[in-house]
């Protein structure tokens, strides 16, 4: 069984911002691979769909604090971080590049920092989606903070679209390959 996380915000005023983009390759996921509606699933804090031997989630938690839905949802269906692959935005990545690895750091970004504190490990699959382009169409003065929230300008949606479709390409790869 494998667990992929898509990370984000939940709620509609995040729903279309460049922090979502892991909660945007989740859902499209979840339609590449038939799985049912998400349904949200108090005891994990995430909606969950399942489909065969995958389970798709996006944590509840807010950003900060995703390691606590993952943490639960590797604890309840009894899996490890080799398990577990998080797919998320990252704002030192280009805008519509993606990067897969198969450990590493949690860099600037504060969900992974919250998963790696909570299962212990770096040691697990991730999939990030490069939402950076401050400087080109958003002021490069703007904080991260306010900038990842933030929506996709128009001249940007055709790029984070192909970088999240790549981004589920190669999810469904790592499960190709997995089994």
């Amino acid at each position: 069984m494998r667990l992929i996380v898509g990370l984000g915000n939940p709620g509609r005023k995040y729903e279309n911002t460049r922090h979502n983009a892991g909660f945007m390759a989740a859902d499209l996921l979840a339609v590449k691979l038939s799985a049912d509606e998400f349904k949200e699933e108090k005891k994990f804090k995430a909606m969950i769909t399942k489909t065969g031997d995958v389970i798709i989630a996006k944590p509840l938690t807010f950003m900060n604090i995703s390691g606590e839905a993952v943490s639960l949802l590797l604890g309840f269906y009894k899996l490890t971080p080799d398990d577990l692959i998080v797919v998320y935005d990252d704002v030192d990545l280009p805008l519509g590049t993606i990067r897969v690895r198969a450990e590493g750091s949690a860099g600037t970004h504060n969900g992974m920092r919250s998963i790696i504190q909570q299962i212990g490990t770096e040691k697990f699959s991730r999939v990030r989606i490069g939402i950076e382009s401050r400087g080109l169409q958003a002021p490069q003065e703007q904080s991260t903070e306010s900038f990842v929230l933030e929506p996709f300008l128009p001249g940007e949606k055709e790029q984070i679209a192909s970088a999240i479709t790549q981004g589920v390409s190669a999810i469904t790869k790592i499960l190709a390959d997995h089994n």
